[in-house]
């Protein structure tokens, strides 16, 4: 599904606000590295997301940790080269405790993972795998949950690294460049999946941090106004 710069404004004001589905609630994975660890929830998601969808209808959990690579998540992360991280999936295992704690007794009617992410591999050069990784971490999140509706809200990594940052000159990235690309090409291979665009909100200088709070808070908006159109699209 194609990015979602600014979701229709309907989506967030025109039909009131959704039920929960009858199976449940909605539930929310937000997790990433250091600009979701930045992103604080409780101000720029969750009063959105209540009010789209109800506040009885929602929970939201919340696991993120700076400069980490993917395959802190994903468990069966290899690299091109065949190495792999003998940490592989431990932010994952304490994400899934946390959220699995917040849902413990609760029915779920729909999961939507929230993701921002990609800076760490990057750097390390291993934009070559990413894509797999990203289609691992879901297929691992689906048998997890046991489920094959999650949806992906996936905030598209920003235009930092493509200016040089002692005169913001631009420069070619291929890296930088090719997570970006596997970020939307996951994204639009599925209707359960969108990216958001996120580079006009690090501001004039392109930082590697979004702007506080106005940045972040756009996100949030966007966040919310993508996952809501997700869950009303693939709930019919």
């Amino acid at each position: 599904m194609k990015s979602y710069l600014l979701i229709v404004i309907s989506v967030l004001t025109g039909s009131g606000l959704l039920k929960a589905d009858a199976s449940g609630k909605h539930l929310f994975i937000l997790s990433g590295q250091s600009n979701m660890a930045r992103f604080k929830p409780e101000l720029w998601f969750t009063p959105g997301i209540n009010d789209a969808l109800g506040e009885d209808n929602v929970i939201v959990s919340f696991y993120a940790q700076g400069g980490q690579p993917i395959s802190k998540w994903y468990r069966e992360w290899k690299s091109s080269k065949g190495e792999t991280d003998p940490d592989a999936g431990k932010i994952y295992g304490a994400m899934m405790k946390a959220t699995k704690g917040r849902i413990e007794g609760e029915k779920i009617g729909s999961v939507t993972f929230i993701w921002m992410q990609g800076e760490a591999d990057s750097k390390a050069k291993n934009s070559d795998v990413y894509l797999a990784s990203l289609n691992g971490l879901k297929k691992q999140l689906e048998e997890d949950f046991q489920r094959t509706d999650i949806n992906f809200v996936i905030g598209r990594l920003s235009d930092s690294g493509l200016y040089r940052r002692r005169d913001k000159k631009r420069v070619e990235n291929p890296h930088w460049e090719a997570i970006r690309k596997a970020q939307q090409t996951f994204a639009d291979s599925s209707p359960k999946a969108v990216w958001i665009d996120t580079d006009d909100l690090n501001g004039e200088k392109n930082e590697l941090h979004l702007i506080k709070p106005d940045g972040y808070s756009m996100l949030g908006q966007r966040y919310v106004a993508a996952a809501k159109k997700l869950i009303i699209e693939n709930s019919n």
